[in-house]
């Protein structure tokens, strides 16, 4: 008696089911990957991209930590020439009336400086 060829069939037919299924998840598995790969890339650029942000950050700190400095030097000004106001009007009081020798014309002065007030002030900014 002759076998049947059926058994065969199937079994063929089987095997190329499971040959289209591995295909399919094969390229599944390719489309994850790249996926994968893709999500990686865009981690990366967030990195760099955060490390780029947190310099910018730093510089603006900087900057502002200039800006306080530069103020306060600006706010110095009005003192200097209130200073130069004076010396200049004690030497044009000098030429005036040169016979008197008391005010030296050299702009040389005792300055009495607040030691106790700027370590007070420089403790409370530390």
């Amino acid at each position: 008696m002759r076998q049947s060829v059926a058994p065969s069939r199937i079994s063929h037919a089987a095997s190329l089911a499971s040959q289209a299924n591995n295909a399919a998840a094969t390229s599944r598995l390719q489309e994850k990957k790249k996926e994968f790969e893709a999500v990686a890339a865009l981690e990366r650029a967030s990195a760099l991209f955060l490390k780029r942000i947190e310099g910018l950050a730093d510089d603006c700190e900087v900057m502002a930590d200039a800006g306080q400095v530069h103020g306060q030097v600006l706010e110095q000004w009005p003192l200097m020439f209130q200073s130069l106001s004076l010396f200049l009007n004690c030497r044009e009081q000098h030429l005036a009336d040169p016979s008197d020798d008391t005010i030296p014309l050299t702009g040389e002065r005792l300055v009495r400086v607040p030691l106790d007030e700027l370590q007070a002030d420089a403790l409370k900014q530390s």
